[in-house]
Order: structure tokens, then sequence, then C-alpha cells
């Protein structure tokens, strides 16, 4: 059993109590200052009420307080649940009630969209944002919460649920929760450090949000090992490189999109990268010429990495440019048909992973969990291909997701919104197109009643942008009389794609 995050952190205080964790805005954080920080946080938190199992939503931005409320909360036994930053309140407000969190952590710059949360469900006295003069906004302080006495209560379960990260909805149009324990955390960790050609001599610059299993996951590995990384609140292409320049960097992860506007920068404004070991793309498969253009520019390879939210650490990166991804050693892995009969050797299949590292299960969702947990094997929806020794090809998703810049939008819940968006709506499709830096774009089809007006088109958008987040916006919207079916009278998809991309040929 390797360390769990919680243990993790506390031996590299106790053996390395100077050594540094990270840094944010050019102040370095130790190891001893973040788990002494995150010990005085567990205890308000306590203070205040929160028990073991109790939902603590996180909803900030990459700072060093977020790194703080989460290991605070392993110590505690509470569940941190972070919510993602660009989240509109309807889509937030869905999530709080499903939650029912004890207590609130966020920040000025995002609290307008949680601000008109029902007081039954987040009251005033379990909002707590860690900016000064929180109180201006009638919020408990950050500040507040370190100043409670300490306190000890029982080491908790390992195998509990310890973060609950949300997903996009991809089958049902709402967003789920996945549940890691802190021994599947634990063990993503020790696969990430031990697969992934990471020693204590890198220093990450780490642009990767937090609010998304990419950037926890990482954030958690890094500690494990040793590895300290550069926090930055949101991505910013100078900025990334100019602290792999000054602080030596030696690697990079990020999306397609990322890495696309790393190159203009960096064409913009030349630095010094020599010290650029390698970075992993993820989040979707990146375009070739995309790859081979980054390696060029930045001095180092650039490589595909697959993971999910669900599991992270049975496979790494690919050694070659293309959708290829490599087993770790010792992975149990199944490439399957739609019977579950494991497919001959070079034939597509649905990707099962099975381990240590697979979530524990979507919170509140039993039915969910046991579509996708079957057996000990998690199914992933992702149709892979056996190379050559342990390399796996990606060839598609099953589902109809529509990636975009490495964050999921189902086309279900952008379709709900363009319903609910204006009277004027019948019907509503949404497809993506690709795009070369992006990954895909989202576009959508709709039909109208005969209350439609010249000017309906615009209000439709205008008010899909009062309830999703601007990456689930849609760029475009097309008028039809009708939506294309099968003969099942479901919706093709396959032939709306084929008129966006004779409306849209570029």
């Amino acid at each position: 059993m390797s360390f769990t995050p919680l243990r993790a952190l506390l031996r590299q205080a106790q053996e390395r109590p100077q050594g540094t964790a990270f840094f944010f805005h050019d102040e370095m954080w130790t190891y001893r200052r973040l788990a002494d920080d995150s010990e005085r946080i567990a205890c308000g938190l306590a203070a205040n009420d929160v028990r073991p199992g109790d939902r603590v939503v996180l909803h900030l931005l990459n700072r060093p307080e977020l790194v703080v409320a989460y290991f605070a909360c392993f110590r505690l036994g509470a569940i941190a649940t972070p919510l993602r930053p660009a989240f509109t309140f309807s889509e937030l407000a869905d999530l709080l009630k499903r939650l029912q969190p004890a207590l609130y952590i966020g920040e000025v710059s995002l609290y307008s969209n949680i601000a008109p949360a029902d007081t039954a469900i987040l009251p005033i006295a379990r909002r707590i944002l860690v900016d000064d003069h929180a109180g201006a906004h009638a919020a408990g302080s950050w500040d507040a919460l370190k100043q409670a006495a300490p306190m000890q209560w029982p080491t908790p379960s390992i195998r509990e649920p310890a973060v609950l990260i949300n997903t996009s909805g991809t089958t049902s149009g709402r967003p789920k929760f996945v549940a890691h324990s802190p021994s599947t955390l634990a063990a993503i960790s020790n696969l990430i450090c031990r697969n992934d050609g990471l020693t204590t001599d890198d220093i990450s610059v780490s642009p990767l949000a937090m609010a998304h299993a990419s950037g926890i996951f990482r954030s958690l590995a890094f500690v494990e090992l040793g590895v300290p990384f550069v926090l930055r609140e949101r991505f910013d292409a100078d900025a990334v490189l100019d602290y792999v320049e000054h602080y030596r960097g030696t690697y990079l992860s990020g999306p397609p999109a990322h890495y696309a506007a790393l190159l203009r920068a960096q064409r913009a404004r030349p630095r010094d990268l020599s010290s650029l070991r390698f970075g992993t793309i993820g989040g979707d498969s990146c375009p070739i010429d995309l790859q081979q253009e980054a390696t060029s520019v930045l001095g180092a390879p650039l490589y595909n990495y697959w993971a999910s939210t669900e599991t992270v650490g049975s496979l790494t990166f690919g050694l070659r440019a293309g959708p290829v991804a490599r087993v770790a050693p010792q992975a149990q892995i199944r490439l399957v048909d739609d019977q579950g009969t494991d497919v001959p050797h070079g034939a597509a299949g649905e990707l099962l992973i099975r381990g240590p590292n697979v979530f524990i299960g979507y919170w509140g969702d039993p039915a969910a969990t046991g579509e996708s947990l079957r057996d000990g094997w998690y199914y992933t929806g992702d149709v892979m291909r056996r190379g050559d020794g342990d390399e796996l090809q990606f060839v598609a998703r099953k589902k109809d997701v529509i990636v975009r810049g490495a964050t999921n939008i189902s086309p279900i819940e952008v379709e709900d919104a363009l319903l609910a968006s204006h009277p004027a709506v019948k019907e509503a499709a949404v497809v993506g197109k690709a795009d070369r830096e992006l990954g895909q774009r989202v576009f959508a089809f709709v039909t109208l009643k005969s209350s439609a007006t010249p000017t309906t088109v615009s209000e439709i958008l205008a008010g899909v942008q009062q309830r999703l987040a601007d990456y689930k916006v849609p760029e475009a919207l097309f008028l039809l009389d009708e939506l294309p079916r099968n003969a099942l009278s479901k919706l093709d998809r396959a032939k709306l794609q084929a008129k966006l991309y004779a409306r849209c040929p570029d």
C-alpha cells in the first residue's frame, strides 16, 4: 500500500520540512508550511461542525488555499468537492442542491455565481471566502478558520469517499460525482510516480485546474514524489513560458489548446526553454502535426496521455506521435466488443480497466455505478486497438461527447439549455466539429415553433449564455425545418454533422 495523500504530505513535512512543495506568485510554500496550515484548517472545519463524510465545497481558482483545503478535508475525513470556476449559477445551484454541503469555501472573483444560492441549502453562516474583507460579502473568513483551537479525532477511513469530482454528464445530461477514496488516490499517485518518468530533480509548471481530475491527481502525485510545482490561477501561455524559463521547469502537461497557445506565444517572444525534458498532452488526442510542431518549437518531445476522472495510471504516455498510449506494467486491462467478449489482437474494442486506482462509484447514483463498474471492471466508453508491444491506439468514443479544449461537453445538457432558453424552440440538437487546436467546437441545430420572429436566434443564444458556461455555448445556431432521424426515430447525429460540414467546410 502506497502512502495516502495525507500520509505522503506528513512524510515530506517530517523528512524534508524546508523542501519546496510549490511556488505561487514567486512565494515558496514548504512541505512543513503546507502540513501546518492544513492541520489548522482541519481544526477550523471541525470547529464549524464539519464531520467525516460531510461535503465541503471548494469553489476556487488554483491558489494555495485550494491545496490546503484538500489536505484539510483529507485530515478530517470530510469529502472535498471542487466545483468548476466556469460554471454558471444555474449549473452550480443544481450541484449544491444535490450535495447539501456542510460548508462552502470560495473566493470573491467567483462568489457572484454562488451568492444567490438558496439559504436553506447553503446558509450564509456556512459560506467562507478566502479573500481579505470577506465580511463585506456577509461570509466567514479563511483567517478565522485558521484560529480554531487544536483538537484530535480518529484517523479517517481509507475506503470512504475523500473527493467528489463532477463530470460533464455525458450520458444523461446531468453531471455525475466521481468518488475517490484515500486508497484510490494513493494508488493513482503511486502509478503516476512509477510510470511517468518524473524524479525529484523535476519541476512541473502546472497550469491544470485543480478543480478538475487532472489537476488534483497530478498535484497529489507531485507531493508524494517530492516534485516542486508552479501553481497559477488560470492558464496563460505567456506566464507559463515565463515560469518555465524562470524556474527552469522540466515538465509540462495540458490539453491541445494549451500547447497551440504556447507555440504562438513562444514564436512571438522566444524564451529559454532548454530545461524542458518532455510534455504530456491529455483531455483529447492531439493532432500529429501539432504534436510535432510543439516538439520543434518547445525543444522537448510531446506525448499523448490517456486518463479519465474515474481512473488514472493504468496507461501512460505513448512514445511516438499520434493518438497512442502504453499499458503500464502490471496494469489490468481488456478490450471487448458490445457483448463483453475480448476482441482479437488488432481489433477495436472498448477499454476496460481494473485495479486499486479505479474510482469507488458515482456518489448518490447506484444505477450509473452499476452500469460503469461491472464485475470489478470499469467500462471506460473509449474504443482502443492494440498495437505493437504495450501500445494502445485510441479509435473513438462510444458516447456522444464533444471534447472542446480537453473539457467534455454533453450534447444533451446543451440541448436541454436550448429548449429551456426560449419558448419558440421546438427541438434542438448539438454536434461537434473537429478543430485543430480545440479538438472540437460546439454547433447547434434547432427547429422553431410558429411563434418565432427574426430576432429569435439571437435571443436563444443569449438565453443559453445565462444557463451554461461559455465553453458549452454553441458557436453558431442553424435553423432546420425538421431534425434528421433514423429508422428507429432516433436523432441522426451523423447526418447533422454532414449538414454542419456542408455549411462550415473550414
